[in-house]
């Protein structure tokens, strides 16, 4: 797993500015986990649920933090911020797990669906001024893959509300319908619906 543009992320690290990644669940992201510590100069970490199952939860936190990524519990991620604020890091987001609050996302178009997308990358980007890149994958040929770095915005707080998750979920869903096989199809993206506006409901007579 080979990052191609270091050099994006760095020259933020020489500013003093800590970053946040945004991605899928596309290719080998667990590659993505395990090599950027050591691809990058911030401290890499990653935002993630954690199992309810003790062991496969110790045995994952191992298996992706084996060359320095930090494991975030998704509840920690406001302490995690405010206790790392003088560290320079790099915060992966997942963009495309399902929200777990229908009515606290942002609703789009997403693969000819209408979709809740979760919204941290963009209200941390806003909140803490961290500029937002994307990460790209691609599988080179079997066991071998490459990843690029692509920014989103460097200034979040002057783009519109929405523009930054909308920007990075459309360049996930490029890649998917370029080479959908390699996206995790198993996990329920679209269990959720949009709740209608009360004046909308249908009154049953």
């Amino acid at each position: 797993m080979i990052l191609l543009n270091p050099e994006l992320a760095d020259k933020y690290f020489a500013q003093g500015r800590s970053v946040l990644l945004a991605g899928g669940h596309y290719n080998n992201w667990e590659w993505i986990a395990t090599s950027l510590n050591q691809q990058i100069k911030h401290m890499a970490g990653a935002i993630y649920t954690p199992l309810s199952n003790p062991f496969f939860e110790k045995k994952m936190r191992r298996t992706r933090g084996k060359f320095g990524l930090k494991m975030i519990p998704i509840k920690n991620v406001t302490s995690f911020f405010e206790e790392s604020k003088d560290q320079l890091t790099a915060t992966v987001f997942g963009i495309d797990q399902s929200p777990r609050h229908p009515d606290r996302c942002h609703w789009m178009k997403f693969l000819n669906q209408d979709t809740g997308v979760m919204f941290g990358v963009e209200k941390y980007a806003k909140a803490l001024n961290y500029p937002v890149i994307f990460c790209n994958i691609n599988k080179v040929k079997r066991g071998y893959y490459t990843y690029q770095f692509s920014l989103l915005t460097d200034q979040p707080g002057e783009e519109p509300e929405g523009e930054i998750i909308e920007s990075a979920t459309q360049l996930l869903e490029k890649q998917i319908i370029a080479l959908p096989q390699y996206w995790l199809w198993t996990h329920k993206r679209w269990k959720h619906k949009r709740s209608q506006p009360e004046s909308s409901i249908p009154v049953k007579i």
